[in-house]
C-alpha cells in the first residue's frame, strides 16, 4: 500500500510538471504568434508609407465627379481605342503596356484608370454599373473624345456591354479580352470579403505577395515598370473603392442579364481558349453575339490576362477584322 502511495504521487507530481510544461509552450506559442502578427502589421504599415514616395506619376488627370480620374493617352492615330481593366488591376495603364505599345503606332491609345485604380482618386459612391459606366464617360468627354473602339478585359465586358447600349452613338466597335458575360457560372456566390479585408489590414497579402515570387517573371515588362505596378498594387488593394466594386457584382451582372450588343455595332472576342475555370467558356462567348451582323470569336492560348502574352495577335486580328467591317 506504502509503495502504491508512494507511485500516485510520483505520478501526479510529473503529470502537474507536464501540464506546467504545455501551459508554458502554449504561452510561448501565443506569444509568437502575436509577435509575427504585429510584426507583419507593422513592416506592411512602413513600406506602404516607404513605397508612397517611390511611385511616379503619369499620364494625366482628368476631372471627373469632383474627384481626379487617371487617364493615359498614347498614340496619334486618327481612329480611338479605350482600354478599361480587369476587376483588381492594380495599375492598369502599366498593366496593359504590352498591348498599347501594339495599338499606339495605329490608333490613339486612351487608357481609362477607373476610381479606385492605377493613379486615380477613391470615390465613395457606390460601386453601381450606372456609376461606372457615367464616370468612364464623363472622363472621355472631358478629353473631348466622343467616337472610339471599346476595349476591355474581363469585368469590362459587364461594364462595356450597358456602356454601348446607354452611349449607342458613339462606340463604333467593342473588343473583350477574355471578357465577361452575363449568363456565366458563379457570380451568385457569396464572397469571401472580410477575410480579404483581413488580409489586407493584418500586411498578410503582402507577406503572401512576396513569397509568391514575381509574377510577371517572363513577360514584358521591364525591372522598373514591374516594380511601379507592384507598388501602385499594394497601395490599391482591396481598397474601399475596389471592395465596394466587389461587393456589387452580383448586382452589376443581374442588371445586363436581358441586355445584348447593339445588332449593327461590330464585336469581336478574344477568348482564352483552354479555360478550366468556367464551364463553356467559349460557346459562352460565341452565344451573346451570335445575332450580331459584325461579330468575331478569336480563341487565344494563354491565361485570363491574354494582354500579357499576346498582344501582337490581337492588334492584327483587331485590325483586320475592322478592315473586313469597312
Amino acid at each position: 500500500m506504502e509503495q502504491s502511495k508512494g507511485m500516485n504521487i510520483r505520478t501526479g507530481s510529473r503529470m502537474k510538471k507536464m501540464f506546467t510544461i504545455l501551459l508554458k509552450t502554449i504561452g510561448v506559442i501565443a506569444i509568437a504568434i502575436v509577435l509575427f502578427f504585429a510584426t507583419v502589421f507593422i513592416v506592411n504599415v512602413i513600406s506602404n508609407k516607404s513605397e508612397q514616395g517611390k511611385i511616379h506619376s503619369y499620364g494625366q488627370l482628368v476631372p471627373v465627379d469632383g474627384k481626379n480620374m487617371n487617364v493615359l493617352i498614347q498614340g496619334k492615330g486618327e481612329e480611338t481605342v479605350v482600354l478599361l481593366p480587369g476587376y483588381g488591376t492594380g495599375a492598369p495603364a502599366l498593366d496593359f503596356k504590352p498591348l498599347v505599345e501594339e495599338l499606339s503606332p495605329f490608333y490613339r491609345v486612351v487608357v481609362i484608370e477607373p476610381f479606385g485604380y492605377g493613379l486615380s482618386d477613391g470615390t465613395d459612391k457606390e460601386r453601381s454599373l450606372k456609376n461606372i459606366v457615367s464616370e468612364i464617360h464623363e472622363a472621355l468627354q472631358q478629353l473631348n473624345i466622343h467616337r472610339y473602339t471599346l476595349m476591355g478585359h474581363s469585368i469590362a465586358g459587364i461594364y462595356g456591354l450597358d456602356y454601348v447600349n446607354t452611349y449607342p452613338n458613339e462606340v463604333s466597335a467593342f473588343a473583350g479580352i477574355d471578357s465577361s458575360v452575363p449568363t456565366q457560372g458563379g457570380v451568385d456566390e457569396e464572397l469571401p470579403i472580410k477575410s480579404i479585408e483581413f488580409l489586407e489590414q493584418s500586411g498578410l497579402l503582402r507577406l503572401i505577395k512576396k513569397v509568391s515570387g514575381d509574377p510577371y517573371a517572363g513577360l514584358p515588362y521591364d525591372d522598373e515598370t514591374k516594380d511601379q505596378m507592384r507598388m501602385i498594387s499594394n497601395k490599391n488593394s482591396n481598397n474601399s473603392t475596389i471592395m465596394n466594386e466587389m461587393k456589387n457584382f452580383s448586382a452589376n451582372f443581374k442588371a445586363v442579364k436581358n441586355l445584348t450588343f447593339p445588332k449593327n455595332l461590330p464585336i469581336i472576342l478574344f477568348v482564352q481558349a483552354n479555360d478550366t475555370e468556367t464551364k463553356g467558356w467559349i460557346p459562352l462567348h460565341e452565344e451573346q453575339i451570335k445575332n450580331s451582323v459584325h461579330e468575331k470569336v478569336v480563341t487565344l492560348e494563354g491565361n485570363h490576362y491574354l494582354h500579357h502574352t499576346k498582344s501582337k495577335e490581337i492588334v492584327e486580328s483587331f485590325r483586320e477584322f475592322m478592315k473586313e467591317v469597312k
